[in-house]
């Protein structure tokens, strides 16, 4: 097979298991490799940090020369895919109500919450002779925590959970006849989830309680409101992105510990190793493998010109397995040092929800590691999900021996 498949082979399902050996190749074929379908994928670190931080690269689709036909000028698109200045207006609105500097003691102050929680999951896997990771754990962890902060029933997740599904779908890079279809259902998705979204927050308008969706509706100053169309969009985003990468991020971690049982007791004897644990898991195992780009301007890349309106894709875990920056970059590590990963991005588009996803990884990891050396994994490995983009076991299906 030549270099210019290397898309078309990860983002096969079969291969969503171990995409490992494709991101080496493709290290191997250079720092920018033209695909056949007009895309230029970049999988070394120093690359993919630059690329991430150059502002002549943006994320937003609408620049690009192939161009979505649903897609219109005049949409209303979250932040995550908007360009500098609105991004910023936007990003920086969102923040007001989760994080500094106006609310500083936002995350923070769901630590506790987040502890309770968590204890309560993990008894109900007390007395289960097999449980999923995923369905059991993984997921109702991060879906509650995000609820509550926007103030989000959690008796709703059921209707929230086949949006998320749609939208996250249609976000995937994978090319193909079915890409058109995903955008359109995943673009209905987002209208229905934004105009649910803002509902709850118009019945909140006048009589505010403690969550962002009453802090969005209740802004006194005109200056700093969300119109009701950047208020549905923003909300879609906060409560996608609120879980859906968390998920992964402790599915994977769950798993990375049970296929490497020397760590696991490491971390066991020593827990003071849990922060460091998790961010290398971020490495070794990121919940996000994938991100869109297009250039603005004939982008030179190490001596590669990526045209003007190009796809580019960034390959982030390739990216966080390149041996150009990291030592022994395929060996699993809790405890290595000079880890700046690529697992939550960078430049103005760093995870918004970056320090909340630690303290939920966090919790989960130091609940369930105690109780991990009980267990063995029913299915070596899972089903994932089909995304590419956002890879991680659908399923994590587990047997106890004695929790």
């Amino acid at each position: 097979m030549t270099a210019d498949t290397l898309l078309e082979r990860i983002t096969d399902y079969a291969c969503r298991p171990d995409p490992y050996p494709l991101y080496a190749e493709l290290r191997e074929a250079g720092r920018v490799v033209r695909q056949a379908d007009g895309s230029h994928l970049v999988g070394t670190y120093h690359e993919i940090n630059a690329l991430l931080h150059d502002p002549r690269v943006s994320v937003d689709p609408r620049h690009g020369l192939v161009r979505d036909p649903g897609l219109s000028e005049q949409e209303q698109l979250p932040f995550l895919i908007l360009d500098d200045p609105a991004h910023h207006r936007l990003r920086t609105l969102a923040m007001r109500p989760f994080g500094p500097p106006h609310s500083p003691g936002r995350v923070d102050a769901m630590r506790g919450q987040i502890a309770e929680l968590t204890g309560e999951l993990v008894e109900g896997l007390r007395d289960r002779a097999e449980f999923d990771l995923v369905d059991d754990f993984a997921y109702p962890l991060p879906v509650t925590v995000i609820c509550r902060l926007l103030g989000v029933p959690r008796e709703d997740e059921p209707l929230f959970r086949r949006w998320s599904d749609l939208v996250v779908a249609s976000a995937d890079v994978q090319p193909g006849e079915e890409a058109a279809e995903r955008a359109r259902t995943g673009r209905q998705a987002r209208v229905e989830m934004g105009r649910y979204l803002v509902d709850l927050a118009e019945q909140r308008r006048g009589r505010p309680g403690e969550d962002m969706l009453s802090a969005f509706v209740n802004e006194p100053d005109p200056a700093l409101r969300l119109t009701r169309e950047e208020l549905a969009e923003t909300a879609v985003l906060l409560l996608i992105a609120g879980h859906e990468t968390t998920v992964n991020l402790i599915t994977n971690g769950v798993l990375t510990l049970l296929r490497h049982p020397d760590q696991l007791e490491r971390l066991r004897r020593d827990p003071g190793l849990l922060p460091g644990a998790v961010e290398e898991l971020l490495r070794y195992e990121p919940p996000v493998h994938l991100r869109r780009r297009v250039p603005l301007v004939d982008l030179d890349i190490a001596g590669s010109v990526v045209p003007k309106g190009e796809p580019l894709i960034l390959v982030i875990a390739s990216g966080n397995r390149d041996p150009g920056r990291f030592r022994d970059p395929d060996r699993f590590d809790p405890a290595r040092v000079d880890n700046q990963h690529l697992g939550f991005g960078g430049g103005i588009h760093l995870c918004y929800g970056a320090p909340l996803a630690r303290i939920e990884a966090r919790a989960a990891l130091g609940a369930l590691i105690p109780r991990l050396g009980a267990v063995t994994l029913v299915e070596d490995p899972p089903p994932y999900r089909r995304n590419a983009m956002l890879r991680g076991p659908r399923h994590l299906p587990i047997r106890v021996g004695s929790l």
